[in-house]
Parts: C-alpha cells; sequence; structure tokens
C-alpha cells in the first residue's frame, strides 16, 4: 500500500504545479487547495483499487 501512497502524493503535487503554471492556482493558496486535491486523488484511487480486488467473502 505504501507504494500506492506514494503514487497518490506525486499525481497530487504534479496536479498543483499545473494548475500553478497554467496560472488556475496561486502558490498562496497552496495549503488549502493541495489538501483538496489531495484528498480527491486519494479518494478516487482508493475507491477503484478497492473495487479491483475480489473480496473473499462466502455467502451461504
Amino acid at each position: 500500500m505504501k507504494s500506492i501512497d506514494e503514487q497518490i502524493l506525486r499525481a497530487a503535487k504534479e496536479i498543483v504545479v499545473k494548475f500553478i503554471e497554467m496560472g488556475r492556482l496561486s502558490p498562496s493558496n497552496f495549503h488549502e487547495s493541495f489538501k483538496d486535491i489531495y484528498a480527491t486523488v486519494d479518494e478516487t484511487v482508493k475507491k477503484t483499487v478497492n473495487k479491483d480486488i475480489p473480496s473473499n467473502d462466502v455467502q451461504d
């Protein structure tokens, strides 16, 4: 799971950097924007990963 967390962090960082480069985000708003972007990427990735992992639950 550690490598997934690292990839989420890198993706969020790249998104923020691109937004700053495009002028859509100010470096002064970095702190709050990064938290929102990271949370969104994290939620999306983990939801997808959990969906792809088959459940071992057997129902009678």
